[in-house]
């Protein structure tokens, strides 16, 4: 017993030792755990700040890119101004403009940041002798002089940067409201290869200017007028094969006649709640389903009155935007595209609209679609410049159209299905043969294609610029016309089932809708903000346009 007592009092004493010793480990490994937690909270603190650096260099970077896309675009059209205007000029002055135009093809980097330099300081001396201007009474009839306004100008479009340009206007807009100015609001470029990847882009990036909003905005129910802007001016040109340009005289019945449209209507705003890129309509034209960030939205329209969504489809992920939604002509199957490598087909029919099936591409982006004839097929322009084609029915990738060095941006199928059209942000149209897979023709242009569309009745190709023009070609004649109507980059064309007239839709708050082929203009719509998108009902009946101010408008179409 004497031996064992100490034996326990031992175990007794090793056991408080170890709970002791797991107590200060316990402490130490706690005290560790704050200090890494500490240190990771510290490191994704400066993640956060490293990323929001990338992002902004990444769109310092891509701005100066697009800034020297569009100075290169402009040398080449002061180029071809001057080869133009030097043969009419004597030899004195052809010598006089030729050393002139070398002596600009040698100034430096340096030497430009130097006069940009001395502009802008000149600039801000101008504005700040006009504050400086001295408050004395003036003359009876006179007024006092006024700040020159700045603007900026317009750079291309990414077709995905206009998204976030347009939430940047709407949050100017609301400001300008509440503090009762009524001055320009700046749309700052911004990218998300779309753009707006742009180009986009556009999207991918926007490229925006000022823009005077709300002076011009009808009223609800208001009536859509022939000739609102620029009535006393050419705006068609016909272009012929050697390139010169005339104005066109226009047919007396240029805009009467069966099929031709008179004036429109608009009948319906839907909030959407945040900017419509995609819009579409059904062919029983009681339903119209508008596509914004990450869901489409799905709207009666057969009722009057205020209007607020039936359901909603959340689509791609939650931060990006729809970029393209086509109805299959059933009503019953979706597919929807955009700023995702995701296709999603959605199931209409059952009780509460699900997804049946998603296709997956290659590329990052989805900037159009286009359903076939006979529904069997859809038509994908990738930001890769890729087209693919997909089997609707077994969800199997086909084929791939490979041709544009850029993204494609939009895509139409002729009238006789078998050949499609598709623009690029590569400055080309391209012609495919379905048939055989290959490419049958290609048109270059000056500017990036944002927007086209194939004459269901004809052989006439209309085509959106983000030069602000449209142009008709006939696609086996040299036939052209040039359309100039619009301000600023054309981002959406559709025409009528008819194929009598045409509607187009830009970065200008501009709806147009022209006479085909030559362009009369039949009647122009001022929106509040871009017009990025817009479809026509398969009757010819009614339009739906989203815009950039997170609405979509129905106007009806009187005849």
């Amino acid at each position: 017993c004497g031996t064992k007592q100490p034996s326990s009092q031992q175990l007794k004493f090793t056991t408080s030792d170890s709970c002791d010793r797991i107590k200060d480990e316990f402490q130490f490994l706690q005290a560790q755990y704050h200090s890494l937690k500490l240190e990771c909270d510290k490191l994704a603190s400066e993640k956060s700040e490293m990323q929001r650096h990338y992002i902004m260099y990444y769109e310092m970077s891509y701005g100066l890119n697009i800034e020297m896309h569009k100075q290169a675009e402009i040398v080449k059209r002061l180029n071809a101004i001057c080869a133009q205007v030097l043969p009419y000029l004597s030899q004195e002055h052809q010598q006089q403009v030729l050393g002139a135009i070398e002596r600009a093809k040698q100034v430096t980097p340096p030497e430009m940041n130097s006069i940009i330099r001395q502009q802008l300081q000149a600039h801000q001396l101008s504005q700040l002798q006009g504050l400086a201007l001295p408050m004395t009474p003036l003359p009876l009839g006179l007024t006092p002089p006024t700040l020159p306004t700045v603007t900026s100008s317009s750079g291309l479009f990414s077709l995905s940067s206009i998204l976030a340009s347009q939430a940047h206007l709407a949050k100017e807009e609301k400001a300008t409201r509440e503090g009762g100015d009524n001055h320009p609001l700046e749309l700052h470029s911004s990218c998300s290869s779309c753009e707006f990847m742009s180009h986009m882009n556009c999207l991918q990036p926007n490229f925006w200017s000022h823009c005077n909003i709300g002076n011009e905005i009808h009223n609800f129910g208001a009536d859509v007028h022939h000739h609102l802007v620029f009535p006393n001016r050419s705006y068609s040109f016909y272009l012929s094969a050697d390139g010169h340009m005339q104005p066109v005289s226009f047919p007396h019945d240029a805009l009467v006649g069966p099929g031709i449209p008179r004036h429109a209507r608009q009948i319906h705003t839907l909030t959407h709640g945040e900017v419509v890129c995609a819009v579409t309509i059904s062919t029983s034209t009681h339903h119209v389903y508008t596509g914004g960030k990450g869901c489409v939205k799905m709207w009666d329209i057969s009722q009057p009155g205020n209007k607020s969504s039936m359901a909603q489809l959340d689509c791609l992920n939650r931060d990006n935007y729809i970029r393209s939604c086509k109805l299959l002509p059933d009503g019953r199957t979706l597919v929807v595209g955009g700023e995702a490598s995701t296709l999603s087909i959605w199931d209409l029919a059952s009780p509460t609209p699900r997804i049946k099936a998603e296709l997956t591409s290659s590329a990052p982006a989805c900037y159009a679609l286009a359903i076939s004839p006979d529904s069997k097929v859809c038509f994908s322009c990738c930001s890769d410049g890729n087209i693919v084609v997909w089997d609707l029915h077994n969800q199997t990738l086909v084929r791939q159209f490979q041709g544009h060095t850029d993204g494609a941006s939009c895509i139409d199928i002729a009238n006789d299905g078998v050949k499609l059209w598709t623009g690029g942000l590569d400055s080309t149209v391209r012609c495919w043969d379905l048939r055989e897979g290959r490419q049958m023709q290609q048109h270059d242009f000056t500017s990036q294609i944002f927007s086209l569309g194939h004459c269901p009745t004809g052989d006439w190709l209309a085509v959106g610029m983000e030069s602000s023009n449209v142009e008709v070609m006939h696609v086996s004649k040299t036939d052209k016309y040039q359309l100039r109507l619009h301000e600023s980059c054309v981002l959406s064309l559709k025409f009528a089932c008819c194929g009598k007239w045409f509607i187009s839709t830009g970065k200008d708050n501009l709806l147009n809708a022209w006479r085909s082929p030559y362009g009369a203009s039949i009647f122009q719509s001022k929106e509040s903000s871009s017009v990025l998108s817009c479809d026509l009902s398969p009757d010819d009946s009614y339009i739906v346009t989203g815009s950039g101010d997170k609405k979509a408008t129905v106007y009806e179409i009187i005849y």
